[in-house]
């Protein structure tokens, strides 16, 4: 329950109040109390909120009595009356949490009119604009306090009655429609209120607020504000404060107007005044689009004089809060009046030339430019992305599980897109897939974006999107795929193979045909961004997640330093090496594995040899062959299929055996669960042969370094290890391979071997494992799986309700689950130091490029974290930000 006062007057309060007077209230006190000209008026507190759901959506016992003496402080202050007949005081309701949430939650504007008080009204005032003012609150009020109840009361129902009235009068624009025409609207609007809930619209002012400020409460759990949360990670419990306001007005004449504007350009970040305004209008007018505005510089050629006074205060605020604002004004009869201003929403490029300018400005230190930008916005400095004034068309909507923008031909199959793409005749392509596999990753290198029906986060899609940079919609379960086309649940529209199609990855969008795409522009203000944030985080690495010279060239170019994973089984798939894999695989003996493995020795070693030339002496953290050896073979069903095609044409002799031998050996491969069968350490005890092959390859691409003059630092690492004999067994035997190379090499090869800590036991019995492990790397892909006992490629049917319901309160795939698997990771750090005090700790899953998870792996005490090269710069940023003990926000 509120501890404190409920109702704050605006002069009251100043800044630092926003947990408890919300972003908007505080701003509101700030700009009033440093002279600003703010419409007095007073902050509901957001505790009111948290008591309003307590008490079963119930304003708190006395509230009221409070909000009517507040009232009475503003009356005095403009000689305005709430509810005279004569004189009215005219109120605007509106939402105001501790963070932003622009449009997520509702508001009321010209809360006070009734049917006597426009009657009067319409006397000393130019009637057009009372009733239009009448019935914009009428929509707005009976939108925000009845919709929930009643169908047929939506803001859509009353705009429909609008369109329909300018219709009849053959008019386009609102301001065309006469005042008796309005008039007439209100009375109709009003008669729609009363037939769609029963009761009349309500006339009595009192009961007008009070419906008001309970709709705003009950808006901070609507649908939108908690997809928005969720996305945001907003704490849901932190509630809503409500700002009364008294109303001045942009519509009551062409002296008056309205506007939001940025101090800076929220999509550059030029030190421009950046905006948009209408005459004759109010707010709503402007955000929702029912006017085309004009550029706020249009407002200097107009109204030099006002667009001084604007100009002045964002100056103002701009120096005052330090940060680029985001302002909304009205003008009512020559008057400028300021109604709210909060940090502006910006784009990731915006947001780095923003927080860099300001420092060289002189009004913010380096520490607190860092502080500034959210790390994930980084993301958006280095890929593709749809312009921001593009107008397109969603059709529908999955998981933002690649960043960027890509438009391009719908192909639905991986040999179709590589034949299309990249590889063949350089066509645009978007590989559309029910969902991905290993065998996908030609296509998917080829397209310029990828769209799955299944997947999550951690998918394959996903991975692979992150790591190569490739835009792209998973789990979008608002469409079915099917061999040749998808279809669109909601409307049924089909988009079949060749239909031009674009993605927006960083919103999930799936878009209809082409829309422009602009390429990311690098530019000095970020390299020296993020060269403050390498000052801050000190000897806390960032590596990158690479497995070709290419992508570690990329890491590198994009400050990582060093490769925290290489996933030596991604070398396999590569056309001329996959039959070569296969024929390992399925060898009869010894003798034709071996040959297999020789031609396979040669491939990996010019890999491992290039990655090294590309690393410059940087370390390199290499795993042996983790997944289950049918991933390498095609499909048993396909193979099936082919078999009874062949069976069916009369086929006999050495084809049809040969692919009823491999039928048959496909199906012995097969596991109930293979991810939890034969991969990782358990395979390299089955079929040494692979991971010394391995080795040997590691190390002869290393001395080849080497012996050129170079660095090498090869870091071996060997996955899924639960018990301390398995890895002694493996390591044992590769250390005799290592030496034998090493003596036929001639060079020293400063190499280490370690392990992936990704199974439970892993963590439990580290200090036992750290006796053989010089290095530990935490795989929490593996390890959040094992922990929850969640599979990661099927957990998108179920993990969203979870977050939905609050059983869990995020993907603990997308950020790492601190107290069940964090926790697991430090008793991991504890054991493991406890006996090897210089063992080298860094993490490699997804979690390794995630904000939250970077901070939470630098308070534990890892000494690097390893993720997607795109990621690299995200990881940086968060790493500073954790080491200097601030971030962007306290969500």
């Amino acid at each position: 329950m509120a501890t404190q006062k409920r109702v704050w007057l605006f002069r009251d309060g100043d800044k630092s109040m926003r947990d408890l007077l919300g972003g908007k209230g505080a701003n509101l006190a700030e700009m009033t109390n440093i002279g600003l000209p703010v419409p007095p008026g007073f902050t509901i507190t957001t505790e009111v909120c948290t008591d309003y759901y307590a008490e079963g959506r119930k304003l708190p016992a006395g509230l009221l009595e409070e909000m009517k003496a507040a009232l009475a402080d503003v009356e005095k202050q403009l000689g305005k009356t709430f509810g005279d007949v004569k004189n009215p005081l005219l109120l605007s309701v509106r939402s105001g949490a501790k963070f932003s949430m622009p449009g997520m939650m509702d508001t009321v504007l010209n809360l006070g009119l009734n049917d006597a008080i426009v009657e009067e009204y319409v006397k000393v005032a130019d009637p057009r604009f009372v009733y239009d003012s009448y019935r914009r609150f009428i929509m707005m009020l009976s939108d925000v306090a009845f919709s929930d109840k009643f169908d047929h009361i939506t803001k859509h129902d009353f705009e429909h009655k609008f369109y329909d009235l300018k219709a009849r009068l053959g008019v386009k624009e609102d301001l065309e429609v006469p005042a008796e025409s309005l008039k007439e609207l209100c009375a109709e609007y009003q008669a729609h209120v009363l037939k769609q809930t029963g009761s009349p619209f309500p006339q009595d002012p009192i009961a007008q607020l009070t419906a008001a400020v309970e709709a705003v409460f009950r808006s901070w759990n609507n649908e939108r504000a908690f997809i928005y949360r969720r996305k945001e990670k907003i704490d849901d419990s932190i509630g809503t404060a409500v700002n009364v306001q008294a109303m001045v007005f942009g519509n009551q004449g062409d002296d008056c107007g309205t506007g939001v504007a940025f101090t800076r350009n929220a999509s550059t970040g030029e030190n421009v005044i950046f905006g948009e305004y209408l005459m004759n209008a109010q707010g709503e007018d402007v955000v929702a689009g029912v006017r085309t505005p004009m550029p706020i510089s249009e407002l200097q050629k107009a109204n030099p004089e006002i667009y001084k006074q604007f100009e002045d205060t964002c100056a103002i605020l701009e120096k005052h809060y330090k940060d680029m604002q985001d302002i909304e004004f009205t003008i009512e009869h020559g008057k400028f009046f300021i109604l709210q201003c909060r940090s502006g929403k910006r784009t990731g490029p915006a947001a780095v030339k923003i927080a860099v300018d300001h420092v060289k400005e002189g009004l913010i230190t380096k520490e607190e430019a860092i502080a500034r930008v959210e790390p994930n916005l980084l993301t958006q400095c280095l890929l593709p992305v749809i312009p921001a004034n593009a107008k397109y068309k969603v059709i529908a909507k999955g998981l933002p599980a690649g960043p960027g923008a890509a438009t391009g031909i719908a192909v639905f199959s991986s040999d179709k897109a590589a034949e299309l793409g990249k590889g063949g005749a350089g066509q645009r392509v978007i590989l559309v897939r029910a969902d991905t596999n290993p065998d996908d990753l030609k296509g998917m290198l080829a397209a310029q974006g990828v769209l799955t029906e299944r997947g999550g986060m951690t998918s394959h899609a996903a991975l692979v999107a992150r790591g190569f940079g490739i835009p792209t919609v998973a789990g979008c379960s608002e469409i079915a795929v099917s061999e040749t086309s998808f279809i669109v649940h909601a409307t049924g529209q089909v988009i079949k193979e060749g239909d031009f199609i674009s993605l927006n990855g960083a919103a999930g969008e799936v878009i209809e045909g082409q829309v422009p795409v602009e390429e990311a522009k690098m530019t000095g203000d970020f390299g020296e961004f993020l060269g403050w944030a390498d000052e801050f985080r000190g000897k806390f690495g960032v590596r990158a997640n690479s497995d070709t010279p290419a992508d570690t060239e990329l890491a590198i170019k994009l400050g990582a330093e060093g490769i925290g994973l290489c996933r030596t089984e991604h070398m396999f798939f590569e056309g001329e090496r996959r039959p070569v894999v296969q024929r390992m695989i399925l060898a009869k003996n010894d003798a034709e594995r071996q040959k297999a493995l020789d031609d396979l020795l040669v491939f990996q070693r010019e890999d491992f040899k290039g990655i090294f030339e590309a690393l410059g002496g940087r370390p390199a953290t290499i795993r042996l062959i983790d997944p289950p050896l049918h991933e390498f073979l095609p499909h048993a069903g396909e193979v099936a299929a082919e078999l009874r095609e062949l069976l069916n044409r009369g086929a006999t002799g050495a084809t049809v055996a040969e692919k009823a031998t491999l039928l048959a050996a496909i199906e012995s491969m097969h596991e109930i669960n293979p991810m939890m069968g034969l991969r990782g350490v358990r395979l390299s005890i089955y079929m040494p042969q692979i991971v010394e092959m391995q080795t040997r390859a590691i190390l002869e691409g290393a001395a080849a370094v080497i012996k050129a003059g170079g660095q090498a630092v090869p870091e071996i690492m060997i996955p899924l290890v639960g018990h301390v004999n398995e890895l002694k067994f493996v390591k044992d035997r590769l250390e005799a391979t290592a030496q034998k190379v090493v003596a036929e090499q001639g060079v020293e090869i400063p190499y280490q071997f370690g392990t992936m800590i990704e199974v439970p036991r892993g963590a439990l019995t580290a200090d036992e494992i750290a006796v053989e492990a010089s290095f530990f790397s935490f795989g929490t892909n593996d390890l959040t799986q094992m922990t929850f006992g969640f599979s990661r490629d099927d957990s998108d049917k179920f993990l969203r309700p979870y977050v939905e319901h609050k059983i869990l309160p995020g993907d603990p795939f997308e950020s790492i689950d601190q107290t069940g698997v964090g926790e697991l990771m430090k008793i991991a750090i504890a054991k493991g130091r406890s006996v090897r005090p210089d063992i080298k700790l860094g993490i490699c899953g997804e979690h390794g490029g995630e904000p939250t998870s970077v901070q939470f792996c630098y308070k534990i005490g890892l000494n690097y974290v390893s993720c997607s090269p795109y990621r690299v710069p995200i990881a940086r940023l968060a790493a500073a930000q954790a080491a200097l003990g601030k971030g962007v926000s306290d969500k």
